[in-house]
């Protein structure tokens, strides 16, 4: 398993000499990894994908063997880049990822190469691996393209205020001089924060002892979402407020579940009629939403 380098968020845009600014792609991790032999596509968590996404790996063989690359794959719609449809294409078997590779096709948003020509490069500063990278990929063409970089903060922040309408999260910082970050949050990101007001339709947890709150967010599919998981404070408020709306079906009896970040399907008490609480959320996915405070003025 290859470890991909990390980065850390901040609130606001680093300006410093010596830093490189890209955009931050909202699709999922991707490492590309050319062999002798065939491509393997692996996943952030090391599950291996390359069944998923045949016209990537078929699209990657045209790279010289023993390169390996760092990057996003996304899906494009409507001028946009569409996680909905990332996820789709993630989750295809075999024979329906032929289909989808026709009429959703993906691309790889390159940002670093680890291995070039079986060399490692990991241990070179970030500027010679960007080059690297440039004068391998930029003869080749999409659907393997590089990030756009820049080393001007003021056409960084021109980037962060313009370039979500495409779908583009934010951005990432790093250093010129830096080595590849492996396993470590060496990087620096920059999400486009909103706070907002969402339902509360639930939580997770006991009565007693609220953990999180299951979220309808006012954009998006409507889809629920767990948030992160409360302060004391919070969970004290949460407590209270549930036990006067009567929200308590056990979850060991309860059929509503909701997908939560790192554990998969959980079930949740339902609160009805909902709460509505004060939440941050930078996307619909990750990190998850905020709780700021219970809207108990509404």
């Amino acid at each position: 398993m290859i470890r991909v380098a990390l980065a850390a968020a901040v609130r606001t845009l680093p300006r410093a000499a010596g830093l490189a600014y890209e955009p931050k792609f909202d699709g999922h991790r991707l490492v590309v990894v050319r062999s002798a032999a065939d491509v393997t596509l692996q996943a952030r968590s090391g599950r291996i994908v390359t069944s998923a996404f045949p016209d990537l790996a078929a699209a990657a063989l045209r790279l010289p063997a023993g390169t390996v690359l760092d990057g996003e794959v996304v899906v494009w719609h409507g001028g946009r880049t569409d996680f909905a449809l990332v996820q789709r294409r993630a989750a295809a078997t075999p024979a329906r990822a032929a289909v989808l590779a026709q009429s959703l096709p993906a691309s790889y948003a390159a940002f670093d190469v680890l291995e070039l020509a079986g060399l490692d490069v990991r241990g070179r500063p970030y500027e010679r691996r960007r080059a690297l990278l440039v004068d391998l990929l930029l003869p080749l063409g999409p659907p393997l393209q590089p990030v756009p970089m820049t080393t001007d903060p003021e056409l960084a922040a021109t980037w962060y205020e313009t370039l979500p309408a495409s779908g583009i999260e934010g951005l990432v910082v790093k250093r010129l001089d830096q080595t590849y970050p492996a396993g470590r949050r060496g990087w620096q990101k920059l999400r486009h924060t909103d706070v907002r007001d969402a339902a509360v339709v639930g939580y997770t947890g006991t009565p007693r002892r609220p953990l999180a709150l299951v979220l309808v967010l006012p954009v998006g599919d409507e889809t629920p979402l767990v948030s992160s998981p409360l302060t004391a404070a919070l969970r004290r408020e949460v407590a209270e407020a549930a036990a006067a709306r009567g929200g308590g079906e056990p979850p060991a009896t309860a059929t509503a579940t909701v997908t939560a970040i790192g554990l998969g399907e959980v079930p949740y008490r339902a609160l009805d009629p909902p709460l509505t609480a004060e939440v941050r959320h930078t996307s619909a996915r990750h990190p998850p939403p905020e709780v700021l405070r219970l809207r108990t003025d509404l």
